[in-house]
């Protein structure tokens, strides 16, 4: 087996489909065979994905295999770790399914293609002597190796010799570090856990033993440092292992940290855990219905750099009765879930979607259900909403400011972290966060902690969580199952009856039924929220109900069908009042004119039946409106051989010109590709491994009718095997 290729090819069936499961982005496309398979699985990109999902302890085991003097057997990177031999053997096994070690024909572990490069320093060592000082030249290394000799190198010294001569005289640095001084001794152990590279001036300036002056230079002169250009140095491997006393890690935990302290008093138990989370759920479920109603009615504008205007978010975060970052996560999740979004690509206003309106018509288990899966896949972070980004911008809720590619998969893992947490255990956020960082360590950083923080607190706030715990129900929408019965049962019945009282208030004592819940959001304003919702009714809110098309009699009736008392006389009054007064002036829009000296000319145009798809009425004996534009208008009356002419507001003639034409471009097609955490299911692995197959086959094929070709007589058809035979 001379090749990480054929390696691929010698695996089972079930081992390629664990390697496909655990990299599914080498799917998209699948490959024409194994060796394009091992051509794509070596690329930085698919490495970078693949070491991205290795925890803390499975990539020291890979970096261990990289450091370690060839061959590197099986059992050799077990006597680099302070753990038990099985637990090494477990990692062993999880790089070989990843695909990312390999066993040569000898047994040897070599590491995959690209994994090097993706892992620059690993275990935060730099590179060999011969390899760091490959760069000098000869006459450097030859000052070098005879100051550390205390003699010129005897004969001919090419480069090779004198990096291995350089190498024997650095095998044990203990000597040179020591005369180094221990200002230069700092130095080192500066560099001495990683990473191994430092930031100097004139590195490169020759300089000798008997000569240097600064710490640097000691080290540069005795080759304990190494320069890689005029400015950055290189601590050696050999060196920075004697340093550690000859350990590749410090203080490395071959198990994760524990996620919590035990409660210390009486912890609580499932059952107000679920209810808790539940209470959530639904309040959150209520709260987006309310903001989309009133967006429905009132939408807000869309900014022209895109997203909500901080007013808006304000005016939201009033409405709703919650804090700001609360309320750019209703509007993000309801965004996510589909239920929200601009309309036009100008001047575009925040609205409802028709979806808006099947998922009303759904339970509230359900409504909360694509909810949370929108929140969940949502590469969106609403914790960004009003902070500045690199450039000091504004970053507005529903801009494209908010994008995190790394959101979903944080998100969901901070998730799944908590739900191996054991029951009555509550985990913190820095608990998470140690967690995490051990799951995910080249995913860490600043954000990644922050983003962690977010999940936890947008958790709690749309129901995944109660008392800091993932809810049961939660733990089935993780998993893929239904959440809904978990759910359904802790969750209010709706309500089809109001309390009217005399002060213009209504109390609903749970959740309205949707048709209820609608009009009273039309003719009423939400003044407090809770265990029951107070409505008001003012003049405002009665006339939005008229102007929304109902009548007087509309509402009276309604409330008065869902009133368990009869209506006050006030509110009675109320709405009479307004409905009186309402209509009296009249407001429209027109868009063109016709003016004439000639009443009578108006007349004919009026009685011709050609008219009427003109949209004319008239404002006065001389002038006639109509909806339609200028443009339309005027094609409208040549077409009944009038010859009207364009005017301006100030009453000149305008000339006019044919409009240029235009052809809208083509749509553009729709490339669907899986991201670096989707997964593929397990018919969509098997059909890839059989495409496999059949393409190594293919290839195979092919190869041999070449060699035939190449090796037949000239004129004579290539023959198989079988025919030579």
């Amino acid at each position: 087996m001379e090749s990480y290729a054929d390696w691929l090819r010698a695996r089972a069936d079930d081992e390629l489909r664990a390697l496909l499961s655990a990299r599914p982005e080498l799917l998209a496309p699948v490959p024409a065979d194994l060796t394009a398979l091992a051509a794509r699985a070596a690329t930085p990109a698919a490495v970078s994905r693949a070491l991205d999902r290795l925890d803390r302890f499975t990539l020291a085991v890979l970096e261990a295999v990289l450091v370690l003097p060839p061959p590197v057997r099986p059992d050799a990177p077990a006597a680099a770790f302070d753990a038990a031999p099985d637990r090494v053997g477990d990692a062993v096994d999880r790089l070989l399914r990843f695909g990312l070690v390999w066993n040569g024909s000898d047994g040897a572990l070599n590491a995959a293609p690209g994994v090097r490069q993706g892992l620059p320093h690993p275990a935060g060592l730099g590179p060999p002597v011969q390899e760091v000082f490959a760069g000098y030249p000869v006459e450097r290394l030859t000052a070098l190796v005879t100051d550390l000799q205390g003699e010129a190198p005897r004969g001919f010294a090419d480069a090779a010799r004198l990096l291995r001569r350089l190498a024997e005289l650095l095998a044990d640095p203990a000597p040179l570090v020591e005369a180094a001084g221990p200002e230069a001794r700092s130095a080192l152990d500066a560099l001495a856990w990683g990473p191994p590279v430092g930031r100097v001036a004139d590195a490169r300036r020759p300089v000798r033993v008997d000569t240097a002056a600064t710490p640097i230079e000691r080290l540069l002169a005795r080759g304990l440092l190494a320069a890689e250009d005029d400015r950055t140095v290189t601590l050696p491997r050999e060196v920075a292992l004697h340093l550690r006393g000859g350990r590749l890690f410090q203080d490395l935990p071959a198990e994760p940290p524990p996620l919590g302290q035990e409660p210390s008093g009486t912890p609580r138990g499932e059952d107000m855990v679920v209810r808790a989370a539940a209470g959530e759920a639904f309040n959150a479920v209520r709260l987006i219905e309310e903001l989309l109603e009133r967006w429905g009615l009132e939408p807000p504008p869309v900014l022209r750099s895109g997203g909500l205007a901080v007013r808006d978010l304000r005016n939201a975060a009033t409405l709703l009765d919650v804090p700001e970052w609360k309320a750019a996560l209703l509007v993000e999740v309801a965004y996510a879930a589909g239920l929200l979004t601009r309309s036009g690509d100008l001047d575009g206003e925040w609205l409802p979607t028709p979806a808006y309106d099947l998922w009303l018509m759904r339970d509230t288990a359900g409504r909360w259900t694509e909810l949370a899966r929108g929140w969940l896949k949502s590469d969106r972070a609403a914790g960004l909403a009003g902070e500045r980004d690199d450039r000091d911008r504004l970053i507005n809720a529903l801009s494209e400011a908010m994008v995190r590619s790394s959101a979903p998969a944080t998100r969901r893992t901070a998730l799944e972290i908590l739900a191996g947490a054991e029951r009555g255990t509550p985990v913190d956020a820095d608990a998470l966060r140690a967690r995490l960082a051990w799951l995910r360590p080249r995913r860490g950083g600043p954000f990644r902690d922050r983003l962690v923080g977010w999940t936890l607190r947008e958790a709690a706030a749309l129901g995944l969580t109660g008392f800091g715990e993932l809810a049961p129900f939660a733990r089935d929408l993780l998993a893929g199952d239904d959440p809904e019965p978990g759910l359904e049962k802790y969750l209010p019945e709706p309500v089809d009856r109001i309390l009217i009282q005399a002060d213009l208030t209504a109390v609903a004592p749970g959740p309205l039924v949707t048709e209820l819940s609608r009009e009273l959001a039309l003719a009423a304003d939400v003044e407090s929220t809770g265990g029951a919702t107070v409505y008001r009714f003012t003049a405002e809110s009665i006339r939005r109900a008229l102007d929304a098309g109902r009548t007087a009699d509309d509402v009276a009736g309604l409330l008065a069908r869902h009133s368990a008392t009869p209506l006050p006389q006030p509110l009675t009054y109320l709405i009479d009042d307004v409905a009186r007064r309402h209509g009296h002036l009249r407001v429209g829009s027109l868009s063109s004119y016709v003016r004439t000296d000639s009443a009578g000319t108006l007349d004919e145009i009026l009685a011709d039946r050609r008219s009427a798809a003109l949209r004319l009425h008239r404002l006065a004996p001389t002038v006639l409106a109509s909806s339609l534009h200028r443009g339309e208008l005027l094609d409208g009356l040549r077409a009944m051989g009038l010859a009207p002419v364009a005017e301006s507001p100030g009453g000149g003639v305008i000339v006019t010109r044919p409009d240029a034409q235009r052809a809208e471009p083509p749509p553009t097609a729709e490339i669907v590709r899986l991201r670096p955490d989707d997964t593929a299911d397990a018919s969509m692995i098997s059909a890839a491994v059989r495409a496999l197959r059949a393409g190594d086959e293919a290839s195979r094929h092919g190869a041999e009718q070449a060699r035939l070709r190449a090796d037949a007589p000239s004129g004579e058809p290539p023959r198989s095997p079988a025919m030579a035979t």
